[in-house]
């Protein structure tokens, strides 16, 4: 009796523990849901009331939009897919890592030149929600100067690693003057090396004023964006950067968009 006496005394607190420990974990990802995300299309029809695209860009009111992604390192087989989207006219958005930027100057460089959008991935790819406000900064601003040093131009758009982002990084990125960028569909193309199947879920996935998410290093992706790109090229979409998907529109830094 005595036994069960004292293993019950142990149980309480045990279960109180365990209690306690669940509902803030519910907290949290119920405040995760709270975060309010924008969607590129309301903000651009929001600002296409009070002033048109410039002359020359895609308006994407009027023309099929999609906005293909890129996250990661510059390195190889990077110079592929930037041949791949010359080939397909298709600017898009690479969010870079800061850690090989200084390894890959001229592919920085060639990204820029060749008309896409860089914008920052944190230097060494942290999950932002777990590290402290100044790692958050620091990881950003380094980042952000690597790419400012090779380029000449600031990026105003960032992706927190993984999507992951709460009230806290907002605030920095806000601070640092970056917009978030998530997406509507991604490959898991760091899952898999098959490249049918990444095609299949990028083209399953994609829709007007998409934003997809690929990764250039991972084995599979590359070979898979020939016949994404022809297949959406024959759907009709027009391929453009984050920011020409917002148009007129500006993305807001500390916002998050999807």
């Amino acid at each position: 009796m005595n036994f069960l006496k004292r293993r019950l005394r142990l149980l309480i607190p045990l279960t109180v523990a365990v209690v306690a420990a669940v509902t803030v974990t519910v907290v949290m990802v119920i405040q995760a849901y709270r975060l309010e995300t924008l969607s590129p299309r309301a903000e651009r029809d929001r600002a296409a009331s009070e002033a048109g695209v410039p002359s020359g860009q895609v308006d994407c009111q009027k023309a099929k939009c999609i906005a293909l992604t890129f996250d990661g390192n510059p390195g190889e087989p990077t110079d592929r897919l930037l041949d791949l989207l010359k080939e397909y006219k298709a600017p898009s958005t690479f969010f870079l890592e800061g850690r090989r930027i200084h390894k890959f100057p001229e592919v920085v460089r060639r990204i820029a030149t060749d008309g896409h959008e860089i914008g920052n991935h944190t230097w060494t790819h942290p999950v932002l929600k777990d590290v402290s406000d100044a790692r958050i900064r620091a990881e950003l601003e380094r980042t952000g100067r690597a790419i400012t040093a090779l380029t000449g131009s600031e990026p105003t758009l960032m992706r927190p690693p993984g999507g992951a982002t709460d009230d806290r990084v907002s605030k920095v990125a806000k601070e640092l003057g970056l917009a978030q960028v998530l997406w509507t569909v991604t490959a898991k193309d760091y899952a898999t090396d098959d490249s049918a199947l990444i095609t299949k879920r990028i083209l399953d996935g994609a829709g007007r004023d998409g934003i997809i998410l690929l990764h250039p290093l991972h084995k599979g992706t590359v070979p898979a964006m020939p016949a994404i790109l022809k297949s959406l090229s024959q759907q009709g979409y027009t391929f453009v950067t984050v920011s020409q998907l917002l148009a007129p529109a500006k993305a807001e830094p500390g916002k998050i968009y999807r």
